[in-house]
């Protein structure tokens, strides 16, 4: 009863109106699935184009599982700046809470908990949310419902809300294990977008394989461009 209050409250916050995209709101949908001993190396690449120019950052995991439903993983985060040099922004970590084995209940259930440290600065945010996935025949829909909270003597003093409530939500078509087409939709503060995804999975000896995800996510903010291309690679052993 917990978890469905918890998804209620989150809910409500995230249906808020949203019109413009800010820098945070396209990521990755994440899974609540966490394998026993699994160890993983991340790769993610995402660049966001719109009417100011060019974000791109990049991000460099390590994850191990730390018991049979805790998965921790450990970021560095680099973005290109206002002068075009890349260079590193953030360090964070983040922990998955398996909540229900797959297939228990009528939907499978997780929990996602991160915190980000800006790099040479007094900029810190947390994020916090429930993970839902359920399967319809050969497709399946994965939601994310999240809160991030930023703080710090470096935020921006004209941020309006240090909460910010965050939706992403992908539509997925097991068409084959080496290619996924799907449906994306991200929202978040001022922001939503939607577009097409695709992934991929190669599997090898055991529990060893190859993830890939590829989306395309357009801005619905009425701006003459606003668009977000990000990639994903991940091997897990």
């Amino acid at each position: 009863m917990r978890l469905f209050s918890f998804l209620s409250l989150l809910a409500s916050l995230i249906c808020e109106p949203l019109a413009f995209a800010d820098e945070g709101s396209v990521d990755k949908v994440y899974h609540p699935y966490v394998l026993p001993n699994e160890r993983e190396v991340e790769w993610r690449f995402a660049s966001r184009q719109n009417d100011d120019g060019n974000l791109l950052t990049q991000r460099l995991a390590f994850g191990k599982a730390v018991s049979e439903h805790v998965m921790l993983e450990f970021y560095l985060v680099g973005a290109r700046d206002e002068y075009d040099d890349f260079d590193l922004a953030s360090y964070e970590v983040e922990a998955r809470w398996m909540l229900t084995e797959q297939g228990q209940y009528w939907a499978d259930w997780g929990a996602l908990f991160e915190i980000e440290k800006a790099h040479h600065r007094d900029l810190w945010e947390a994020t916090s949310g429930i993970l839902i996935e359920k399967e319809f025949g050969q497709t399946s829909l994965t939601t994310n419902f999240l809160l991030a909270y930023t703080w710090g003597n470096d935020r921006d003093s004209e941020t309006e809300s240090e909460i910010i409530p965050q939706f992403r939500l992908k539509y997925r078509y097991r068409w084959h294990p080496w290619l996924q087409p799907s449906v994306e939709i991200y929202t978040g503060e001022d922001f939503v977008g939607i577009g097409p995804a695709f992934m991929g999975i190669q599997r090898y000896q055991g529990q060893k394989q190859l993830k890939w995800e590829l989306g395309f996510i357009s801005g619905l903010n009425g701006d003459s461009k606003d668009h977000t291309l990000r990639f994903v690679l991940e091997y897990e052993f």
